[in-house]
């Protein structure tokens, strides 16, 4: 089924430390709406008093797809998706799993793009210990990588990117590769 809407919904994705933020921010500042995945596990967190940490993140995180399934995250914030849809492009940051992908790659069909950001675990690494908010440790970006690409099946949306930016340089630099994509993704406009 094809999807005539003039608006694409573009995901990025990336481990941590790869640079999403940075490139959500820069959409963003072109007046692109976010839909951030990982609210729905704040949320929970925050309605069960839980303070914001790695360990109760990951729990929370896990404890809900096992309750709605590895597409939870895409099943939540469904609805939220489809309102900017209806008006805008749509920026989803930290979108994870496989099964999120198929949720979105079926609603939205071809106008459902993904941007990867990439960078080696020593450069990510670097950049998360030195995080102001929400900094981790070497160890602790160890075991990050490992449940999202074990438990939260994150490997096949990086590998389905349709734009993947080696986030190893300056700043300017992956905003000059994100417009590339960017207007790259635009020009698939019928």
């Amino acid at each position: 089924m094809e999807n005539t809407s003039a608006f694409f919904v573009i995901a990025v994705v990336g481990l941590a430390g790869s640079g999403k933020t940075e490139i959500v921010r820069y959409l963003e500042g072109k007046g692109l709406p976010k839909v951030y995945f990982g609210g729905p596990v704040f949320a929970e967190m925050k309605k069960r008093g839980l303070p914001i940490s790695e360990t109760n993140e990951r729990a929370v995180r896990l404890e809900l797809r096992k309750t709605h399934g590895m597409a939870a995250m895409a099943v939540l914030c469904l609805p939220q998706i489809e309102k900017y849809y209806e008006t805008n492009h749509v920026i989803i940051e930290s979108h994870y799993s496989w099964e999120e992908y198929l949720v979105l790659r079926k609603r939205f069909v071809d106008k459902f793009k993904i941007i990867a950001a990439y960078a080696p675990p020593h450069i990510r690494y670097a950049r998360l210990a030195d995080r102001p908010h929400r900094s981790l440790t070497a160890p602790e970006a160890w075991a990050r990588d490992k449940s999202q690409i074990e438990d939260s099946h994150q490997a096949g949306p990086i590998a389905m990117a349709d734009y993947t930016i080696d986030n190893q340089s300056t700043l300017q630099y992956l905003h000059e590769q994100t417009e590339k994509a960017y207007q790259n993704i635009l020009s698939k406009t019928p």
